[in-house]
C-alpha cells in the first residue's frame, strides 16, 4: 500500500483586525483552491483552520514530504489569499511570503512546515496541533512529556510496546545541523539540548528499533522555521505546526493532550518580544487580544480512512482545560506587571531581531567610555 503524507503548512497573510485573526474570507478563498485540488486528484483531502491571525492548510496525499506539487499548492493558495488581504486592506497582508515567486519547496520563504509520510494504520488518530504567537522551541516541552516522561504518559512503564522509548531529531537552528538522540538512556543529554529552545528544536519523534511500528516513519513531525532567520530582520512570530500520531504503540490521545494541562512560559507574545505562558484553548478562542495573546495552541483531532480526513475533534473545547487557561491568566496577569523588565521582555541577546535595535541605534553614539 502506498504511503500517506500528512502536511501542515501555515503562514500569515493577512489579520483582522491587526495580528487577531484570519477572516472568513480568507479561509474562504483557501477552502475554494483546494477544493480544486481534490477534484482534481492532487490532493486526497484537505482542511483550512486558523490559529489566530495565521492560515494553516492541512492537506492529505501521496507525494511524500518536501514535494514540489504540495508546497506549490500551498504557496499559490497563500498567494490567493494575501491578494483577497490586500483587497480588504488587511493588516500585515502577505507578511510571511518573503519571497517573490515559487522555486519549488516553500522552505526557507516564509510559511513554516510539518510533514510526515507513514503506513497508514487499521486506525490512525493524527492529532495536529496550532500555535500563534510563539516559537518552534514551544513544542520542545510538550513533545518531550509525551514522547519521554513517565509522569506524562503512563504507558512509557505499563505498555511493553511503548516501554523501550523513542528517538528524537533534534536541530540546531542557528547552527543548521541535527542529532538522534534516544530515550530513555540519553534523556538527561537530550533535556541539556532542548531546555534551550531558542537555539534547539524537536523536529521529529522516530520509534525504535523492533517495535510495533516500522522506525523510519516519523511519529511526531515539527515545524522548525525561524523567520527572522530567514528575512534577517524580525517580520512576524514563527507560530509554529506540529503533527502527532497516537494509540498502538504510540501514547494515547489523552496521554498527547495532557502535555499541554500545564501553561509553560514561552517566548513571543507581543512584537515577539515577551515571555508568555501557552494556553491550549478551543478553535474559538484562538483570536489573540491580550497584549496580541497569551501564545495560544489548539489541536484538532482526526481519523485517517485511506489518508481521508475523519474530523475535525476540537481537542481543547473541554471544561477539563478550564483550569490550565485560568492558571495561563494569571501568569500572564503576573508576566505583564513587570512591563518592559525581563523577564516579561526577552533577554537581550533574544530580542536582536526584534524592532528593539531600531531605538538602540539612535542611542549608541550617546555612550561614552567608563
Amino acid at each position: 500500500m502506498a504511503k500517506i503524507t500528512v502536511s501542515i503548512i501555515k503562514a500569515d497573510v493577512g489579520g483582522l483586525p491587526g495580528h487577531v485573526l484570519v477572516p472568513e474570507e480568507l479561509i474562504k478563498v483557501a477552502e475554494d483552491n483546494l477544493t480544486e485540488k481534490k477534484e482534481s486528484g492532487d490532493i486526497i483531502d484537505f482542511r483550512v483552520f486558523n490559529a489566530g491571525d495565521d492560515l494553516d492548510l492541512i492537506m492529505t496525499h501521496r507525494h511524500g514530504v518536501d514535494s514540489e506539487k504540495i508546497h506549490r499548492i500551498a504557496w499559490e493558495t497563500f498567494e490567493l489569499a494575501a491578494e483577497k488581504a490586500k483587497e480588504l486592506k488587511l493588516y500585515g497582508a502577505g507578511q510571511d511570503l518573503l519571497a517573490d515567486a515559487f522555486s519549488g519547496n516553500v522552505r526557507g520563504m516564509g510559511p513554516g512546515v510539518a510533514e510526515m509520510e507513514f503506513t497508514e494504520r487499521k486506525a490512525e488518530p493524527v492529532l495536529a496541533f496550532l500555535m500563534d504567537k510563539t516559537e518552534p522551541g514551544a513544542f520542545n516541552l510538550p513533545i518531550f512529556k509525551m514522547f519521554a516522561d513517565p509522569f506524562n504518559t503512563a504507558g512509557l512503564v505499563i505498555d511493553p510496546s511503548l516501554h523501550s522509548g523513542f528517538v528524537f531529531e533534534i536541530w540546531d537552528i542557528y547552527e543548521s545541523k541535527r542529532v538522534f538522540m534516544s530515550t530513555p538512556e540519553e534523556m538527561y543529554d537530550i533535556l541539556a539540548l532542548i531546555g534551550g529552545k531558542s537555539r534547539f528544536v524537536i523536529k521529529r519523534v522516530f520509534p525504535k528499533e523492533g517495535g510495533k511500528l516500522p522506525a523510519d516513519e516519523p511519529v511526531a513531525a515539527i515545524s522548525t522555521e525561524k523567520l527572522y532567520l530567514i528575512a534577517g530582520e524580525y517580520v512576524g512570530k514563527d507560530d509554529p505546526v506540529a503533527i502527532v500520531r497516537a494509540q498502538s504503540g504510540l501514547p494515547a490521545v489523552g496521554e498527547v493532550l495532557e502535555a499541554f494541562a500545564f501553561p509553560h512560559l514561552v517566548s513571543g507574545w507581543m512584537r515577539g518580544s515577551h515571555n508568555g505562558p501557552l494556553m491550549p484553548v478551543p478553535f474559538r478562542y484562538s483570536q489573540c487580544t491580550r497584549f496580541d495573546g497569551p501564545p495560544r495552541v489548539i489541536g484538532a483531532g482526526f481519523q485517517l480512512a485511506d489518508g481521508k480526513l475523519i474530523g475535525p475533534v476540537d481537542l481543547f473545547d473541554d471544561p477539563a482545560y478550564d483550569y490550565t487557561r485560568q492558571k495561563a491568566v494569571e501568569i500572564a496577569d503576573y508576566m505583564r506587571r513587570h512591563g518592559p523588565f525581563e523577564p516579561h521582555r526577552l533577554p537581550s541577546e533574544d530580542m536582536e531581531y526584534t524592532t528593539l535595535p531600531k531605538v538602540m541605534e539612535k542611542l549608541k553614539n550617546r555612550f561614552e567610555d567608563i
